[in-house]
């Protein structure tokens, strides 16, 4: 009897040691919503048209929306895209060497620091990051010439 008790003593422990160590053991659970990009909804203003357009998550496009709201002179370049200086630099932290833009996306253009808006597909371009994409409207930026353009965060 002195053996099973010793035996059902030491099953004891055993088990309150692994509870204990479980119990204070941190539970680290997968959320879905960790993983959920932040989508942010911007309205681009040209005349009396209005845009809406949707901004990714990343490190540069948190930085442009840092920006908003903006007044740009936008020209045309290359009839492919409408570009714009903007007042400062954005980071690249993280963004790829390159994209290929197609008709409606905004992007940053590293090299030159600038926004361009293409209303055309392209080719891969070294050092363009796509920001965002144009919800429709891609038309209003076909216009020969130059345009001034409000960018501003949706309401």
């Amino acid at each position: 009897m002195g053996f099973s008790l010793s035996l059902l003593a030491g099953a004891g422990l055993f088990l309150s040691a692994v509870l204990g160590y479980s119990a204070a053991s941190p539970v680290t659970e997968h959320s879905p919503e960790s993983e959920v990009a932040i989508l942010t909804k911007i309205q681009i203003t040209v005349g009396a048209e209005k845009v809406a357009a949707t901004i990714e998550d990343n490190q540069t496009s948190r930085d442009f929306v840092a920006l908003l709201p903006l007044t740009l002179e936008m020209e045309d370049f290359h009839g492919t895209e409408k570009i714009s200086d903007l007042p400062g630099r954005l980071s690249t932290e993280g963004a790829p060497s390159g994209y290929a833009p197609t008709e409606g996306d905004i992007t940053y253009y590293a090299p030159w620091g600038n926004l361009a808006i293409f209303y055309r597909d392209f080719s891969h371009s070294k050092g363009l990051i796509r920001l965002g994409q144009l919800d429709s409207g891609s038309e209003l930026f076909k216009q020969g010439g130059g345009l001034k353009a409000t960018i501003e965060r949706a309401e």
